[in-house]
């Protein structure tokens, strides 16, 4: 039987584990953490456990003019079973504030999922990264450091066919909103 409660120290494991594995076919697949992150605003931080295991998580930080859902993840094995709803569900009535936003990339059952849940797109912009195969022109470093071998930055999507052209990897990022 699965559990929605408020995550506990002793998750930290089975938390990493699950973020991981969820994280690792979608376009978020490096976004690897070692230890849970904490916030500076208060938050929700849910957790959907089966048998003592992290199956789901949802972290939401609370600013004074809406909420964000920091991370949502469901274990591979238990996808498509309702907990990310689940877990929705038992955070809303918690939250006191009027908007709840979403971040997310390309990746469509995430992108079908926020907006089966009431969440609807507000903007977009570009998540762009330059690996060591891509070319380094126009990067300019401190002295004494080469040209940068990897890069992670920021692009209107205005310019995403230049962005596509010149490095490999590029994603749209899109924010959801849902007015509670």
């Amino acid at each position: 039987m699965t559990e929605i409660r408020e995550y506990r120290d002793e998750d930290a494991p089975s938390w990493l584990h699950c973020r991981l594995l969820s994280f690792f076919a979608t376009e978020y697949y490096d976004d690897v953490v070692a230890k849970r992150p904490t916030f500076d605003n208060p938050a929700h931080r849910l957790v959907a456990v089966d048998n003592d295991t992290v199956i789901g998580l949802m972290d939401i930080e609370i600013f004074p003019d809406r909420a964000t859902i920091d991370v949502l993840a469901v274990h591979p094995d238990h996808q498509r079973e309702g907990i990310a709803s689940q877990l929705l569900e038992t955070v809303v009535p918690l939250l006191q504030v009027d908007v709840l936003d979403a971040w997310t990339r390309g990746d469509v059952s995430a992108n079908e999922w926020y907006q089966r849940s009431g969440f609807v797109e507000n903007f977009r912009y570009l998540h762009v990264y330059k690996s060591w195969q891509d070319d380094a022109d126009g990067f300019e470093t401190p002295e004494g450091l080469g040209k940068p071998v990897n890069a992670f930055m920021h692009a209107p999507i205005s310019l995403e066919d230049s962005m596509r052209a010149r490095f490999g990897r590029v994603h749209v990022c899109r924010q959801y909103v849902r007015a509670l």
